[in-house]
C-alpha cells in the first residue's frame, strides 16, 4: 500500500462518512421529539414539539400516519408572520396559527406535496399541526383557546 495515499483515502473517508449517515436519515419522518399536552376545552392532544430549526423545517414530513388526537407544535422564539407548505409532507393537515395566550389566530388546510404558502393572519410563536378535519370535527374555529404546554395558566 503506498503510504502517501493512505493519508488522503482517510481524509476522503472522514468527508464522505457523514453524508452517507444524512442520506440514510432523508426522507425519515421525526419521531422521537419532546411532547406536550395541550387541551382545546374538552379535548386532549399530545403534541411532538418542534423547537429548533432542523426539527421545524422536518416537521411532519415523510410521515405516512399520524393518530387522530395526536400533532406537531411548533416553537418559534418570537411571533412574526409564520408561512408553512407541504413540501415532502405526505398526509393532509390543518394548520392552527396560536398567539402566545392560546387563542387560535386562523386555521389553514393544506394539501399533501404542495409548496403553496399557508401563513398566519397576525404575529404568532406557535403552529399546531392536526390531520386535516380535526378541528373542524370538533367545532375549534378562531378565537379557540388552547390551554397546557405553553399555554398554562402559570404563563
Amino acid at each position: 500500500m503506498d503510504l502517501f495515499r493512505l493519508p488522503r483515502r482517510l481524509a476522503l473517508l472522514l468527508c464522505v462518512a457523514p453524508l452517507a449517515v444524512l442520506a440514510q436519515t432523508q426522507g425519515e419522518p421525526q419521531m422521537n421529539l419532546r411532547k406536550v399536552h395541550l387541551s382545546a376545552g374538552m379535548y386532549q392532544i399530545e403534541a411532538q414539539v418542534a423547537a429548533t430549526p432542523t426539527q421545524r423545517e422536518i416537521g411532519l414530513m415523510f410521515r405516512r400516519e399520524m393518530p387522530q388526537a395526536e400533532g406537531m407544535l411548533f416553537v418559534f422564539e418570537q411571533p412574526a408572520t409564520q408561512c408553512f407548505w407541504m413540501r415532502n409532507t405526505i398526509l393532509p393537515l390543518t394548520a392552527a396559527f396560536i398567539a402566545d395566550d392560546g387563542r387560535i389566530v386562523n386555521l389553514e388546510d393544506m394539501q399533501p406535496q404542495t409548496t403553496d404558502n399557508h401563513c398566519s393572519t397576525e404575529p404568532v410563536r406557535y403552529v399546531l399541526e392536526m390531520n386535516q378535519g380535526w378541528f373542524a370535527r370538533k367545532n375549534i374555529k378562531p378565537g379557540t383557546k388552547l390551554a397546557g404546554g405553553p399555554f398554562s395558566a402559570t404563563r
